[in-house]
């Protein structure tokens, strides 16, 4: 025996957001008094009501199995979401519920990659993106976005970056960890781009909802019947209803794709939980109203955020117009020094400043932005306020 561990688990890089979560979990369990801007999830309960269909759910005994690809009301329920908030019609057939967005995106990898076949992949991205890519058996082709243009790319960008091996585009629109959000044209531009070359789209939309300045997302699969044809699109219930640990998300597929992956899902996990599903087809149902209230209590925490980080020298922030994030770039301060160590990189920084002021960030390597740190505003305003002078005090002390 050569191996006891098979190749495909050694392209797996562990996950940096998880371990920094950790450490700051395991310094306030010691009693010290941490700020954490790492954490990608509202920090809102979920509604009662969601709480309550579940509940309601558990007294009428709906424990058993579902199908594989989902109770049919809640995908019917779905569907006529993508219908009113997309323009987008999908039969319930088209529709798979799996155990999170996150799985959503394994499964559309799963069913669509070979061997080889390259996978565009924006940076700065979510971090689970190319290992998913790789463990699936595909090949991360990193596109980069400048933060002059509030780090989103172009068609033309996209055009040169295709190649014969080319199978498909990660587009996440709103953006974590940029919170970038792609207009209507400029969707339009890059779906003409991946007609023409034919390649799928992956489309992850979990945080629609969240966006601000007026600022209005496009599903790229509305551009035409072709791109329809091309693009699965991924979205879920953790952000927009504060239901991170219900484990729920769900895609829209062309036929033979979502055939495929229901196929898979069958083998590999049957269905999402039956009470989470019940509780989802309650949060499809809520009152616009509440999702407004959280999208405004998260604009308040991002302008307190931005206004903070620019009394900051020596950093800066590329505003975000959706999700829950803002890149900080710290990049000029690299090659200065804290108490004497060197910091040259976003490790050695979330690191030093996590040490010496008890403020956990994602390192930007995670996210393909060596020059950044990713900071979560699911936080209170006072939690912003205190964490951020902590990183300005610790931002005057590096020599």
């Amino acid at each position: 025996m050569t191996n006891r561990v098979a190749k495909r688990m050694t392209t797996i890089s562990p996950s940096l957001t998880l371990a920094i979560s950790a450490k700051a979990k395991a310094m306030k369990q010691a009693g010290e008094s941490v700020v954490s801007f790492g954490v990608g999830e509202p920090d809102f309960n979920t509604p009662e009501h969601i709480i309550e269909a579940a509940k309601s759910a558990l007294d009428a005994g709906q424990t058993k199995y579902t199908p594989s690809s989902g109770l049919l009301p809640l995908r019917k329920a779905i569907a006529e979401k993508f219908k009113k908030d997309n323009g987008l019609e999908y039969e319930p057939s088209q529709i798979i519920v799996s155990n999170g967005a996150k799985h959503s995106i394994f499964n559309a990898c799963y069913a669509l990659l070979d061997e080889g076949d390259e996978v565009i992949i924006p940076e700065p991205y979510w971090l689970t993106y190319p290992e998913v890519v790789k463990v699936c058996g595909g090949v991360p082709k990193y596109l980069s976005c400048k933060k002059e243009n509030k780090y989103k790319f172009s068609a033309e960008d996209l055009k040169s970056a295709i190649t014969p091996k080319t199978k498909m585009l990660i587009f996440n629109s709103p953006s974590n960890p940029t919170g970038a959000v792609y207009g209507e044209a400029e969707v339009r531009a890059i779906a003409k781009v991946c007609e023409e070359a034919g390649i799928f789209v992956l489309a992850d939309e979990i945080y629609e909802k969240l966006c601000y300045n007026g600022v209005k997302p496009f599903s790229i699969a509305k551009c035409s019947e072709k791109m329809k044809d091309l693009t699965i699109t991924v979205n879920g219930v953790s952000k927009t209803y504060a239901m991170t640990g219900w484990r729920i998300g769900y895609l829209a597929a062309p036929k033979d794709v979502a055939k495929a992956i229901d196929s898979f899902q069958s083998h590999a996990t049957s269905n999402a939980s039956s009470i989470s599903q019940w509780a989802t087809m309650e949060a499809l149902n809520a009152p616009e109203s509440e999702i407004a209230d959280m999208v405004s209590v998260f604009d308040k925490r991002r302008a307190k955020l931005l206004g903070l980080i620019a009394g900051i020298d020596g950093v800066q922030a590329v505003e975000p117009d959706g999700a829950f994030y803002v890149m900080l770039v710290v990049g000029g301060l690299y090659g200065k020094s804290y108490q004497g160590k060197p910091i040259t990189n976003s490790i050695e920084f979330a690191d030093a400043l996590l040490e010496a002021e008890k403020v956990a960030t994602v390192p930007g390597v995670s996210f393909g932005a060596d020059d950044c740190l990713r900071l979560s505003y699911s936080l209170s305003e006072a939690d912003i306020e205190e964490g951020l002078a902590r990183i300005k005090k610790f931002v005057s002390e590096l020599q």
